[in-house]
């Protein structure tokens, strides 16, 4: 089989799989729906593998193609068609992509069973993960837009799945709204390119732009930070990183799938993607290294202080891509990549170690931390899992993380000048990183178990009446709510089963690229690349196992300050919050960015809205435009009725006062 049909099936599966279960869910009885799912993403990473297999048996040259169903567009000089771009940059997405999303579908078989939702959940997964690989796969920046539309609207429909709680429908919007920003600029950034270059597919794109632009031209600037801003509203970066957070009112395992899998690597997807263009911008693709190590900062540090553990995770997620985004942006392709691959790994398997513990601690799904503690004997494989996610986050020593975080770092400084202030920055950030990772370890997995531990140690999952975490308001499960029931994975083996694979690819996922050792990704990946100016700058093993060595040292303290702040002195945390309360304060209200957004944004567009309709729309036109004419023709039509009377007379009499007027008039301008 072909790299080409295999990629073609790739998407076709997961598509089929959402109008399977969308047209047949009422005759779908029990888990039939989540299996159906699951299995079209399966069968997507098996004709992934088989497009690797293929792809690998051509010539290094010769590992980009492209394949055409229709032309989606062909009128007054536009072309784009309906077509497909199989290399290994895409490849090693849609891998990445099916292999994980597939995990996700496996776990959620068992964690959304009792959901009334339960067949709409997996057609809206389905379609999620189609929407992406459209997306990676899209041979041109028509299909890309597409893809990129898609998968904004699956977010939205996922995010606000439970959609009578207001908060969920509210943070759905909200995610919609600021990827909306996003769209706009990508859609902006098509256009100038498209204008400049005549072209729409990647190859033609990047030949004009050699032939168009000079080095920082400002068109291409303009261009490439348009793209920075689709990139940034996909990938949760300053300033369009808000709606994430709030992106936790969906299920667990959507947030796994939106966080580790898909629609956050969107934006280093893109930027990889168009690196061409980005080394003719240079000063764009610095933009977007500031950007990304700004927001690995600020969401560390937030992350320090959130207690509620799916948010923990999810602004360890916002901070891990900025790593990404510095990777690509500062042309750390190969590196920026392999930490997505890694991430994917080991933060799903920790947002599913949450849901996990969120389950034991009832239908509400309290995530609080300040409410856990003493989960390790109750959940020993939860808590196993969980503590190796953990490790990888941290960039323990020898785990995926450690391999991926250390390249980027260690390109930079091999860069020189003020990349090695990035260098520098990042290995503060992997310090904080650490922290934060073993707080939530500390925190709720060990101490004095709260009463829904104990519980599970007794051998029944704590039960509370259904009810709204956020807001406390009580929930009625027939629909539109969280199911009734309690999956935990020491419990249900399809979560066992997916967060083994993921735990297991956590600690061993860096094989692919051990300086000195393996090569494996960097040789796969470079046919994409090798026309970048930087694709030989690759640091030396030694340099490479230098920076380790500090990655490892750093990681190890964070961990320690971790146990001696959690568990060695127990209320130290307390202690410091009361010592710099405006610090905790500040970041306790995540750098008070949704409170500018509020003052800067959301109230003075309501205060005009309010204007327009009570100004504008009510007085002006209600009552002067359309009340005016109203008055104008009441008059007329009153006049007109009290002339027509029926009497000749006087119809003979208005006739002959009108060609007296007539006769006066031309009397007066012939004189």
């Amino acid at each position: 089989m072909s790299a080409t049909t295999a990629a073609w099936l790739v998407l076709a599966l997961p598509l089929a799989g959402t109008i399977v279960i969308s047209v047949f869910w009422k005759l779908l009885p029990g888990r039939t729906a989540g299996w159906i799912g699951t299995g079209a993403i399966f069968g997507s990473f098996v004709f992934a593998l088989l497009a690797l297999a293929d792809l690998q048996d051509h010539a290094e040259e010769e590992r980009q193609l492209t394949s055409n169903l229709f032309d989606y567009v062909n009128t007054a000089g536009v072309k784009a068609g309906m077509g497909i771009l199989v290399d290994p940059l895409s490849v090693m997405v849609i891998l990445v992509v099916t292999g994980v999303s597939a995990l996700i579908h496996l776990y959620s078989v068992a964690y959304m069973d009792s959901d009334e939702g339960y067949r709409r959940y997996f057609a809206y997964l389905n379609f999620f993960v189609f929407s992406m690989l459209l997306l990676v796969l899209g041979g041109n920046l028509v299909v890309l837009i597409i893809g990129w539309a898609f998968v904004g609207f699956a977010s939205y429909a996922l995010i606000s799945f439970w959609y009578r709680r207001r908060t969920a429908t509210k943070a759905g919007m909200k995610a919609f709204v600021i990827n909306v920003v996003g769209d706009v600029g990508l859609v902006l950034a098509a256009f100038l390119l498209f204008r400049d270059s005549g072209a729409l597919d990647y190859e033609g794109v990047f030949r004009g732009a050699q032939d168009v632009y000079t080095i920082n031209d400002g068109t291409l600037i303009a261009a490439c930070c348009l793209l920075l801003v689709g990139a940034f509203a996909k990938s949760a970066q300053i300033p369009l990183h808000t709606w994430l957070a709030d992106a936790m009112e969906g299920p667990t395992p959507v947030s796994a799938l939106i966080h580790a899998a898909t629609m956050v690597t969107a934006g280093v997807y893109l930027i990889a993607r168009t690196h061409p263009l980005f080394e003719l911008a240079p000063a764009a693709a610095d933009i977007g290294a500031i950007i990304g190590l700004l927001t690995l900062i600020m969401a560390g540090t937030i992350a320090l202080v959130v207690t509620d553990l799916k948010r923990i995770i999810a602004y360890s997620t916002i901070s891990q891509i900025g790593y990404m985004v510095v990777g690509v942006s500062t042309f750390a392709h190969v590196a920026g990549l392999f930490h997505l691959m890694t991430h994917a790994f080991f933060k799903a398997l920790l947002f599913m170690g949450a849901g996990s513990v969120i389950s034991a601690m009832g239908v509400g799904g309290d995530a609080s931390i300040d409410k856990m503690g003493g989960f390790r004997k109750a959940m020993p494989f939860t808590f196993i899992t969980f503590t190796i996610g953990a490790l990888a986050l941290a960039a323990f020593p020898l785990t995926s993380g450690f391999f991926s975080k250390d390249a980027i770092l260690a390109f930079d400084w091999e860069r020189g000048g003020g990349y090695r202030v990035i260098t520098v920055l990042g290995f503060l950030a992997a310090l904080i990183t650490a922290l934060y990772a073993f707080r939530m370890v500390f925190r709720v997995f060990f101490g004095e178990p709260v009463p829904a531990a104990r519980e599970l140690e007794e051998g029944h999952v704590h039960h509370e009446p259904p009810h709204n975490p956020g807001t406390g308001e009580p929930e009625d499960t027939d629909v539109g709510y969280p199911g009734p029931d309690h999956a935990i994975a020491e419990r249900a083996w399809p979560m066992k089963a997916a967060m083994s694979v993921l735990a297991f690819l956590s600690l061993i996922g860096g094989i692919a690229l051990v300086p000195g050792v393996t090569k494996t990704l960097e040789e796969f990946l470079h046919p994409s690349f090798e026309d970048s100016k930087f694709a030989e700058m690759v640091p030396s093993a030694g340099t490479e196992w230098t920076f380790g060595a500090v990655g490892a040292v750093v990681s190890l303290a964070g961990i320690a300050m971790a146990y001696m702040i959690w568990m060695r002195r127990p209320g130290l945390s307390a202690r410091l919050v009361e010592r710099f309360p405006r610090v905790h304060a500040f970041l306790a209200n995540k750098w008070y960015w949704d409170e500018l957004y509020d003052y800067g944004v959301v109230r003075p567009m309501s205060a005009f809205g309010n204007f327009g309709r009570g100004v504008i729309e009510t007085r002006f036109v209600q009552d002067t435009i359309i009340g005016g004419a109203v008055g104008i023709v009441r008059v007329g039509t009153s006049f007109a009725r009290s002339v027509q009377s029926g009497y000749l007379r006087a119809y003979a009499l208005l006739l002959l006062m009108g060609m007296f007027g007539l006769a006066l008039y031309f009397l007066i301008v012939s004189s």
